[in-house]
């Protein structure tokens, strides 16, 4: 494995304009130019009175999901890059310190998690754990293969996983194709012991979630699921679904969006669960995080912020930012934008894919567009 680190030690002798212009071009020049100052229009990104956007790290290639180790190093695997980048924040700044490009070669590496200091990460068709990696970020350990039995099909083929509050694993396996009917284990979540023993099917009928997480007070499932394609603009919508527990279908490929049947098979609606909320058609609903931070005012507090990808398949493009799902008591009172700006007109220069919530309370949002990550900070009106 090849690891190649963007060491800055500027800091502290530019004024803090001067320090993010240079981080920023300093990063770009190791990413192969792919990020610069002017790449980077954050002043187009609108939030809501009080908020604020930053640059994190920049030179991210293909940013995709995160994970925060212990000791605050954060993992950020890739897609098409095909590599898990670390960055640290030894300085505690709120800024990463730098990009070590940590594992490289592995196929689509999407999906990461931490347990007990050790790094998972998904490919393709396997889940692999490298152990005490914050103590080895220039000398990452062999990884041990917790699970290789997973499909090979790279159709929906990319992971996010994460683990619940039960101490499991949870691993989604999209459907290999835009609608169709497909054995197990595709379109499901499945969720598997920590060493990889005990597989099972935790929800079914899922075409393809690339994100989920816990309530924190009820401990149940909440996870994003993206709709078919070539039905339209406007149909189906993709959606935002709750599994308080296992066994549940949640109707791929026979129902969409709970109340639009598939022309394709001859069956309803009403055996199957229905999404919690119907998001935007197409909007390609990604990364979720319920906000436990203390930072946001009260009233984001158990809330969930969505980072929606965008649309690659409408006439007229939507997505292409984070969107704010309010709840009272497991129902959904409101969807609504929360940061957009990503998409000017019918051209993106960025596109969020998924959002984490700092120990301060920050809400990470990376970037595979811009190969960035940005920071979402309150600091009242």
């Amino acid at each position: 494995m090849v690891k190649k680190a963007l060491g800055i030690g500027l800091r502290g002798a530019w004024p803090n304009g001067l320090w993010g212009l240079a981080f920023v071009l300093l990063a770009g020049l190791a990413a192969g130019c792919e990020t610069s100052a002017r790449a980077l229009p954050l002043e187009a990104i609108t939030l809501p009175p009080g908020f604020a956007i930053e640059l994190y790290a920049a030179g991210v290639p293909n940013a995709r999901s995160m994970a925060l180790g212990p000791g605050g190093t954060l993992f950020v695997g890739s897609q098409k890059a095909g590599v898990v980048y670390a960055l640290p924040d030894r300085d505690g700044d709120n800024r990463a310190d730098g990009v070590i490009r940590l594992l490289e070669g592995l196929s689509v590496p999407n999906g990461v998690a931490i347990r007990e200091g050790a790094l998972y990460v998904a490919e393709i068709n396997r889940i692999l754990r490298y152990d005490a990696i914050e103590s080895n970020l220039e000398a990452p350990p062999a990884p041990v293969a917790v699970s290789d039995s997973l499909p090979r099909e790279r159709h929906h083929g990319w992971k996010f996983i994460r683990f619940g509050p039960d101490g499991w694993l949870y691993v989604p396996v999209g459907a290999p194709c835009n609608v169709c009917e497909a054995p197990a284990p595709f379109a499901s979540i499945l969720r598997m012991a920590p060493d990889g023993t005990a597989l099972e099917v935790f929800a079914r009928g899922v075409r393809n979630s690339v994100g989920f997480d816990w309530h924190p007070e009820t401990g149940e499932l909440w996870f994003t699921d993206n709709g078919r394609d070539r039905l339209g603009d406007d149909l189906p919508p993709d959606e935002l679904n709750h599994a308080p527990r296992a066994g549940l279908h949640f109707g791929f490929p026979y129902c969409h969006g709970g109340f639009l049947p598939d022309p394709n098979f001859a069956q309803g609606c009403d055996a199957f669960t229905p999404p919690a909320r119907k998001l935007g058609p197409h909007v390609a609903s990604l990364g979720m995080r319920f906000y436990t931070g203390e930072m946001f005012p009260p009233d984001y507090r158990g809330q969930i912020f969505i980072a929606e990808h965008g649309s690659w398949n409408r006439s007229r493009k939507i997505g292409y930012r984070i969107t704010l799902v309010r709840l009272e008591d497991n129902r959904v009172l409101s969807y609504e934008p929360f940061a957009e700006g990503w998409l000017q007109g019918e051209e993106s220069w960025g596109r969020p894919v998924d959002v984490l919530v700092m120990p301060d309370g920050a809400l990470l949002v990376s970037d595979d567009r811009a190969g960035a990550i940005y920071r979402i900070f309150y600091r009242s009106p």
